[in-house]
């Protein structure tokens, strides 16, 4: 190989012509490129770094290189390797991104916080997990707590709806952005920073690790009492981002009673492992129905969606992670629970005394009772 072929400045000038498909900017500028050679046959050999393992965009990356470079005359062919960037990668890829400036601390993931941070989590959609994650956010703040709620479901956003704050739009503080109060919580939603409703969110990789730590450092959430973000659903990019942002945040998994959905919800738990933060326990919504019968007038207990999943999880995480995973709640079916996501005003603060409200309550005080302190989080010490 001859790194002074005459063709490898062609080359070069080719590759700056391809943009990551996401960022929009040159795969050359961002430090995608890690190896350009040209043979004395006239053959190049590019690799080409993702910023992430899998990316799904993996497959455009190579289409426009090699399109490119089918434009270089002389070329006789190419050899495109794809690898993955460096953690050391990464991080110079986002230092560049943000011209060279420090990036703002997320004030949670400082060892002395006190906030206590949860990570509402499922295995798969469908769960109910927004509605327990808005319903238990207001119950806490019913209780005196300070109270932030962030929708990390940065693609699927509900939060706005759930509150009726479609229409709400962040004030911003010189640099800082200020949540949104709603019913005695501090709300952000990526939903409330878009240009219009309608608009698609399609990010993955460092932009959306970028859009994850803006919503945790460059909004002024003050002094929390509990924060609580509700996760999309699954175990992918947001899961692990936050697992290397809030160490010191714990996970409740939600699941409902079918065997199904708890196989998928001991994947979420188990992730929340992974990424070395603590599981606090499991959450079975639409545990069941009460009904009335129309024969005898008593009411009945129908498990619609079956039985036993949320006690399922527990003992499974509670075997796997090697502590105690307890069943936290049983929510009942509750049509009511679906009509306050959809009028904007949550079950809690509408009818408390509906069985699902009582649950979300009783689930609640069993946080609210939770010691705020130091105990059992990382410090940051080393002992040298």
């Amino acid at each position: 190989m001859s790194a002074e072929h005459p063709l490898l400045p062609a080359v070069h000038a080719a590759l700056a012509t391809v943009n990551d498909p996401e960022i929009h900017k040159p795969i050359t500028e961002l430090g995608m490129v890690d190896t350009v050679e040209v043979d004395e046959d006239g053959y190049a050999r590019v690799k080409v770094l993702l910023t992430i393992a899998g990316c799904p965009l993996s497959n455009t990356i190579e289409h426009d290189v090699q399109a490119a470079l089918r434009e270089v005359e002389g070329l006789k062919g190419l050899d495109l390797e794809l690898g993955v960037m460096t953690d050391e990668q990464r991080a110079e890829m986002k230092k560049q991104l943000r011209g060279g400036l420090a990036e703002r601390e997320i004030p949670f993931a400082k060892p002395d916080n006190l906030t206590q941070v949860y990570l509402i989590a499922s295995g798969k959609g469908g769960v109910g997990k927004s509605s327990v994650t808005v319903n238990l956010a207001m119950a806490l703040a019913q209780r005196g707590k300070s109270v932030g709620l962030l929708d990390a479901d940065i693609y699927g956003h509900s939060i706005p709806q759930m509150l009726g704050l479609m229409d709400a739009v962040p004030t911003a503080f010189d640099d800082m952005i200020m949540p949104v109060p709603s019913m005695g919580m501090k709300v952000i939603s990526m939903g409330m920073l878009k240009a219009s409703r309608d608009q698609v969110i399609a990010w993955r990789g460092p932009i959306l690790d970028r859009a994850l730590h803006q919503l945790l450092a460059d909004v002024y959430w003050g002094d929390l009492d509990f924060l609580l973000l509700d996760l999309p659903p699954g175990t992918g990019d947001v899961a692990m981002s936050l697992g290397s942002k809030l160490p010191n945040a714990e996970a409740i998994v939600v699941t409902t009673p079918q065997q199904a959905a708890a196989e998928v919800a001991e994947r979420a738990g188990t992730m929340a492992s992974m990424m070395e933060q603590r599981v606090y326990g499991i959450v079975e919504n639409m545990a069941y129905l009460d009904t009335e019968c129309p024969h005898c007038g008593q009411t009945h207990r129908v498990d619609v969606f079956g039985s036993g999943g949320g006690e399922e999880v527990s003992r499974t995480l509670t075997t796997r992670l090697g502590y105690d995973v307890p069943l936290l709640a049983q929510i009942p079916l509750d049509p009511a629970v679906r009509a306050g996501g959809d009028e904007g005003v949550p079950l809690v603060a509408g009818d408390a005394s509906r069985p699902a409200a009582k649950a979300l309550d009783e689930l609640a005080d069993r946080l609210a009772t939770r010691k705020r302190g130091l105990a059992g989080k990382k410090l940051g010490l080393h002992v040298n």
